[in-house]
């Protein structure tokens, strides 16, 4: 081969090379744009529902909107019922979700044998997460409605909301603790430690960010379902305010639903209150939790 031919095959081989690159470019810029959009498109839907809400709500948010009571006049509308039933039901759901969720996913992952019976668990555990919520709703109304006679109160709609959030917090908790290094464990059990020492004190602290991501997922989608409450009998127009666990009581989710339903015009308006009203809940429950989360990621 000549060294006039040599260097062809070499200019050729550079040039292939060349479009190679290119095309991978190409491939690569096609697919960040295809992954923009998409993000776009979320973000973009959220801004106009957002902003819609706004511009129809925020007139008629003020302190009367805040502490009066249901109204068949849109003018004379009240969310407090509803906000006083929604914080009774998180604050009984929020503890309950927890504490089960976390005391699930620790013995599934620390205590329990790997055998035919906790891979079952596991599974059904994962496959409940996706079971549409108006099955919960039917599950509560029979169980803790009709055989508990817990009624149509507050206590049935918070451990109807504990049962349908469970599964998104101990899948959560449970991909969190297994994310803790083993390394963590065995040094735990050289410096004498036991099982249940080594659980407290090592494995739930590393887990912890995590398990609180699960936390807020949960109470999120807890705070914003309408159809479980309203199987159990949850009343979408009262104005009594509940002072006990099995007293009746609406929600701010029932309540806007409600009021989204009316044949008059106005209650738009006063449906996109209550929605700023239901977010500012959310996104405070949302930020105790992150601040918690990136406490523990600190240290």
């Amino acid at each position: 081969m000549t060294q006039m031919q040599t260097k062809q095959l070499t200019q050729m081989k550079q040039a292939d090379e060349i479009k190679h690159i290119q095309g991978r470019k190409a491939r690569n810029r096609l697919f960040r744009n295809i992954f923009l959009a998409s993000t776009l498109v979320g973000v973009i839907a959220l801004i106009v529902l957002l902003a819609d809400i706004f511009v129809k709500g925020i007139g008629w948010l003020d302190l009367d909107f805040l502490t009066g009571n249901s109204s068949r006049i849109p003018e004379k509308n009240g969310i407090w019922p509803a906000l006083v039933g929604t914080l009774w039901l998180m604050m009984i759901t929020a503890p309950l979700t927890f504490i089960i969720g976390v005391a699930t996913a620790i013995y599934l992952e620390e205590y329990a044998r790997d055998n035919w019976f906790s891979r079952f668990v596991r599974m059904n555990i994962s496959n409940l997460a996706g079971v549409p919520s108006i099955v919960y709703g039917l599950l509560g109304l029979t169980v803790f409605v009709r055989i508990f006679y817990f009624g149509n109160s507050i206590l049935s709609g918070a451990l109807t909301l504990t049962l349908l959030v469970l599964p998104i917090l101990i899948v959560a908790a449970q991909e969190a603790i297994r994310a803790v290094p083993a390394t963590q464990r065995q040094a735990s059990y050289a410096l004498g430690a036991n099982k249940w020492q080594t659980v407290v004190k090592v494995v739930l602290p590393s887990a912890l960010p995590g398990i609180l991501t699960g936390a807020i997922l949960s109470l999120s989608r807890a705070v914003g379902e309408t159809a479980p409450i309203i199987a159990i009998g949850a009343v979408a127009f009262t104005r009594a305010i509940p002072d006990g666990l099995r007293d009746s009581f609406t929600a701010l989710p029932v309540q806007i639903y409600s009021w989204a339903g009316m044949s008059n015009r106005d209650f738009e308006h006063v449906a996109s209150a209550g929605i700023i009203v239901l977010l500012v809940v959310l996104l405070s429950m949302n930020a105790v939790a992150i601040f918690l989360r990136n406490k523990y990621q600190k240290r």
